[in-house]
């Protein structure tokens, strides 16, 4: 059996904030379907990677491939157009507009009609019966689908997802790792950044590890155990 197509082909990213450089030679591929953790300590460049992917922050080198066309140059909206969204760190709401406003922002540049409002909320029916109210009046864990439903609304077929369990109840989380799932089952394609790492690597097929803006680890789930990741993340056995 052939391994499926990459969907994601990230090559050598160099990436510099002014004279800091976060990201030196990252690659990693993201097969069609599939889920990939990345993981890693507070500043290995986890971020920085998903807002270049995302269109957001420029590489200085490297090469950005998407659905086997080089996207390295492409601005943030033509990505979202052609089937790329990212859900942020820290949700990033308008907090002033209700629930339904806020999807409807990614409705806006949306890559296909595939996820009309009536499918949003039946995949979360914890904001459905939200959708007038403000989302600065939500719940953390509701903001929070607030945010991955404002990234379904573009339809994408590569979602970035950033720390979306951060300081949440474990019940939520849970929550919205099954509706992760569900996404997976209905062919969506994921890169998953989590801090949890039972939790990454029991929702992924694959885990790539940042260490200070370098790949330390890179392998599909099944092959690695959690200590081989624990010594990538801390950085035990490099020279």
């Amino acid at each position: 059996m052939s391994e499926p197509e990459a969907l994601l082909d990230v090559t050598d990213l160099d990436v510099f904030y002014g004279d800091f450089q976060a990201l030196f030679g990252v690659s990693m591929a993201v097969a069609q379907g599939g889920a990939t953790a990345l993981v890693g300590a507070n500043g290995a460049g986890k971020t920085t990677l998903l807002r270049t992917i995302a269109g957001a922050q420029a590489p200085t080198s490297g090469m950005v491939r998407y659905a086997g066309s080089d996207v390295t140059a492409a601005p943030p909206h033509q990505r979202i157009s052609r089937g790329i969204a990212l859900v942020p760190e820290g949700r990033k709401l308008f907090g002033s507009l209700t629930v339904e406003e806020n999807i409807q922002v990614g409705a806006a540049a949306a890559a296909s009609d595939a996820w009309p409002l009536e499918r949003i909320y039946a995949t979360f029916p914890m904001i459905a019966r939200r959708r007038r109210q403000r989302a600065s009046t939500l719940s953390g864990g509701e903001q929070q689908a607030v945010a991955i439903a404002r990234a379904l609304a573009a339809a994408p077929s590569l979602l970035l997802l950033d720390e979306i369990s951060l300081g949440l109840a474990p019940l939520v989380v849970g929550e919205l790792y099954e509706t992760l799932s569900a996404l997976r089952a209905a062919g969506a394609t994921l890169v998953v950044v989590e801090q949890d790492l039972r939790r990454a690597m029991d929702a992924c097929d694959d885990l790539v590890c940042l260490l200070e803006g370098r790949v330390a680890l890179a392998a599909p789930v099944a092959s690695v155990s959690r200590d081989e990741v624990i010594a990538a993340y801390f950085g035990e056995g490099s020279p």
